[in-house]
């Protein structure tokens, strides 16, 4: 063979996206088949990576919002180079391969976040792309452009159907992410048929409305038109760009192109042979010849992309050793030496003064603290900062070009702000928080999800916790809320009762590194509650005995957490002086305890003491893990009511006289 041509390398990828999927009897080849030209050309011409390196800090970014095309991906990483061999492809979607049916960032090495549920994908570049704006701002020198990569973006029709692609791409606009480039493959098909009588957009104009620069429609299955677009979308610093690409789904395939029969199914043995003559494709399954793969492979030149781009940080690194040394700290996502005992001193300092105070502004207090410590903070609202208290004395809007912006103004956006955290996490370099309500959770829990899926370091905030913000009413009251987020795996719920463990809590999510966490605040002020060095680590063993029982062996035993402890503590008070020796455990984490050996967890709640009340403003069923049949849980089974929330707690039986009469009733029974 001689050199091959732009159409023969990308149908080294439309064949192995045909092979792999037909293997499997599995998968979606016509989206890989149909956007494999300008996959081409983008990442032999202008994707600037390392496949020796898939971590390199000032590489650019690539997303395939439309994840479900996940061969695609898949067969750019193997014929470019990466760690990915042929045996994976032919593994494709089996068991504990690198090659899922869709691309999972911690399974596959170079894929950047985890993508499928569509949009996500797309919203999570606007992340990756502010993360590179912010981070260039503060570290950048006029002769140092350290931190100067791009990020590249797929994303399908129903990518742009999703509502999440308004949210993310109406902030990219405001936020003029000049260096975002996204690619819609417009090729009008989509599960069920040809997209004219349910997506009839004039998109182009909608982003353009947005204050994005657009480009095309062009011919995606032309080389020329492809790359012309690209260097045109790069001459525009001040906006993002979409460049529409009309595109025929199953591209080659003389039977399925063009059909929604080629979206997510297996063309077919006889179809495939089929694509291969109608391609002039005379190799047999899963074989590149050795000229294709020459005309791919990117190892030599993204290891020498490298080594030139540390050859200037080390040029950085001597007239800037500090920024220089900052900047290397938090692309390793390493905390300061002294992070952990300032925290703690911090945190000892808050149980010294028991502030009574509502967690929410506990929580502002810990921001205005931590954000002292961890530049690499970058907060966020979704709205509604004035009642989240999410800004801080030193709060930069990242509007504009501020070398210190480290706060976004999400607008009413909550999923949109979830997805563009987990960008923003999964970057590098940041630790993201975004606010809002926690009823609003709802509007964006799969983003929640994906976090913890990525296992991606984002903090997300939720005041307003229970029944307690009171007039709003059930509308904005949660109550299912905190025991379906704490269902999703690696997902830490933290619901702190007062003050100090509100810090302890910021600082037991910031210093995780596996996985997110939820931080759930109050409206209403919360009684400090005393605790030595012991119950002060407790904390962070998620759930501790905050008060021994007196007078003997615990006869019952009160959990609970947030607001509620301070009722709880009340009762135990009571049941004390009535006879009733009675242990108070806080458990501001069910996750983290869940986690902790069995002999710490015997040590709290012994299997000896069965007489158990649960005390939480919210839903009672997933109590029952830890009260048993024997115990009684004292919550909501009913959405709440709107009133005072002083109204509200004793309405629904929030008082420490009703934990008594529980508590009386399991010793009792």
């Amino acid at each position: 063979m001689s050199a091959p041509t732009r159409r023969q390398l990308a149908n080294a990828i439309r064949f192995l996206a045909a092979d792999a999927v037909q293997a499997a009897n599995s998968g979606h080849p016509g989206m890989p088949m149909g956007m494999a030209d300008i996959a081409e050309v983008l990442w032999n011409d202008y994707l600037r990576h390392n496949p020796n390196n898939p971590k390199w800090f000032n590489r650019d970014r690539f997303v395939l919002s439309n994840g479900h095309g996940s061969m695609l991906q898949y067969a750019l990483l193997h014929l470019t180079g990466y760690d990915l061999p042929i045996e994976e492809l032919k593994n494709f979607r089996q068991l504990h391969s690198k090659t899922p049916g869709h691309p999972e960032s911690h399974i596959t090495p170079g894929i950047e976040t985890t993508t499928g549920p569509l949009g996500q994908g797309f919203a999570n570049a606007v992340g990756f792309a502010l993360a590179e704006k912010l981070l260039a701002q503060h570290y950048n020198r006029p002769e140092y452009q350290v931190v100067d990569h791009r990020t590249w973006v797929f994303m399908g029709d129903g990518c742009m159907m999703e509502g999440i692609s308004h949210e993310a791409a109406s902030l990219a606009g405001t936020l003029g992410l000049g260096k975002l480039v996204a690619f819609w493959d417009d090729n009008h098909i989509s599960i069920d048929g040809e997209t004219d009588g349910w997506f009839t957009d004039d998109t182009p104009e909608r982003f353009r409305a947005y204050g994005w620069h657009t480009i095309g429609p062009i011919d995606g299955q032309d080389a020329d038109a492809i790359k012309a677009a690209i260097d045109q979308a790069l001459e525009v610093t001040d906006k993002p760009t979409l460049i529409a690409c009309k595109t025929t789904i199953g591209f080659g395939s003389p039977n399925k192109a063009g059909k929604e029969s080629s979206h997510g199914s297996a063309l077919g043995k006889d179809e495939v042979e089929a694509t291969r003559k109608a391609l002039d494709w005379p190799y047999p399954a899963f074989e590149i010849p050795k000229e294709i793969y020459d005309g791919w492979r990117a190892t030599g030149t993204g290891s020498l992309r490298q080594a030139e781009w540390e050859q200037l940080f080390d040029k950085y690194a001597k007239q800037y050793p500090d920024q220089a040394a900052e900047l290397a700290r938090r692309s390793h996502a390493k905390l300061p030496d002294d992070f952990l005992a300032r925290a703690d001193a911090y945190i000892a300092k808050v149980q010294a003064d028991m502030p009574e105070i509502a967690s929410r502004k506990a929580s502002q207090q810990a921001i205005e603290f931590y954000t002292g410590l961890l530049p690499e903070i970058v907060g966020g609202s979704a709205d509604l900062a004035p009642s989240n208290l999410t800004l801080w004395k030193n709060a930069k809007t990242a509007v504009g070009d501020d070398p210190d912006a480290n706060y976004v103004h999400y607008g009413v956006r909550e999923f949109g702000m979830s997805a563009i955290a987990n960008g923003i996490a999964q970057h590098g370099g940041f630790i993201p928080f975004d606010a809002t309500f926690l009823t609003f959770s709802d509007y964006a829990r799969n983003a929640l999800r994906m976090s913890a899926l990525m296992r991606s370091h984002v903090l997300h905030v939720y005041t307003h916790d229970s029944i307690g913000l009171g007039e709003d009413g059930p509308t904005h009251q949660p109550v299912e809320h905190l025991a379906s987020l704490r269902l999703i795996p690696h997902n830490d719920v933290w619901r702190p009762c007062d003050a100090a463990e509100t810090a302890a809590c910021w600082k037991a999510a910031l210093a995780r590194q596996d996985g997110p966490s939820c931080l759930i605040f109050s409206r209403q002020n919360l009684k400090p509650q005393p605790r030595g060095k012991a119950e002060i680590e407790g904390i962070y063993r998620g759930g501790y005995v905050l008060a021994e029982a007196e007078g003997g062996t615990a006869k019952v035993i009160l959990i609970a957490t947030g607001s509620e402890v301070g009722i709880a503590s009340e009762a135990r008070e009571k049941l004390q002086a009535a006879g009733i020796p009675t242990r108070l455990v806080s458990m501001p984490c069910t996750n983290v305890f869940d986690r902790q050996d069995e002999a710490y967890r015997e040590s709290v709640l012994p299997r000896s003491i069965r007489a158990r009340v649960a005390v939480e403003a919210a839903s009672t069923d997933f109590w029952f893990k830890y009260v048993g049949l024997d115990g009684t849980i004292v919550g909501m089974t009913s959405f709440g009511e709107s009133a005072p929330a002083e109204k509200l707690f004793p309405y629904f039986g929030f008082t420490a006289d009703h934990v008594v009469e529980a508590a009386q009733s399991v010793v009792e029974g």
